[in-house]
């Protein structure tokens, strides 16, 4: 690959069933989290050549509802890939939505004297996406909450959703 100048983190999952994935971590951190710090690491060296450059990291708001931190204030790894009897995949999708988040500041800090900067972006309550599809309890809870956000778009009579509207804005204005 000769350049990169904007590389949006985007893949996302949310309400999985507990699943371990091939590698031994559970799905939704590795997902949310694991691809996209792979893929940078894999394209950072591309990154840094095409400077100036930037990486967009699509977090959630969700982040704020979780630590990664043991009762001490120490990081608690097991928090990250949780056993089964210790999962509830809302807690997993706030961690790994945390982690998006602290490594988008750590690779700003890191890449940025080189010319590549890092951002973390919400992109709104995407309570009219699919996001929630693997839990019929969310799909309701969304549900009943959509009248009570921003995501829905009116538009000739029909909804929209805002992923295709107003939930790329932060993305594709950080990506400019």
């Amino acid at each position: 690959m000769q350049s990169l100048h904007v590389l949006v983190c985007n893949a996302g999952t949310f309400a999985l069933p507990w699943t371990l994935t091939k590698d031994g971590l559970e799905t939704t951190f590795q997902v949310n989290h694991l691809g996209h710090f792979y893929l940078v690491q894999l394209l950072q060296d591309v990154l840094c050549r095409s400077a100036p450059a930037r990486v967009i990291v699509v977090s959630s708001e969700s982040h704020r509802f979780t630590d990664i931190n043991d009762s001490s204030g120490k990081l608690d790894l097991s928090r990250l890939s949780p056993s089964q009897s210790d999962y509830w995949a809302m807690l997993a999708y706030n961690r790994s939505k945390l982690c998006n988040l602290l490594f988008s500041n750590e690779l700003h800090r890191r890449l940025s004297p080189r010319g590549v900067t890092s951002n973390a972006v919400h992109p709104g309550n995407m309570m009219f996406s699919s996001l929630h599809r693997n839990s019929w309890v969310y799909t309701l809870l969304f549900t009943l909450a959509r009248p009570f956000t921003k995501s829905m778009v009116l538009n000739s009579g029909k909804q929209h959703s805002r992923q295709g509207s107003q939930g790329q804005a932060g993305p594709l204005w950080l990506g400019m």
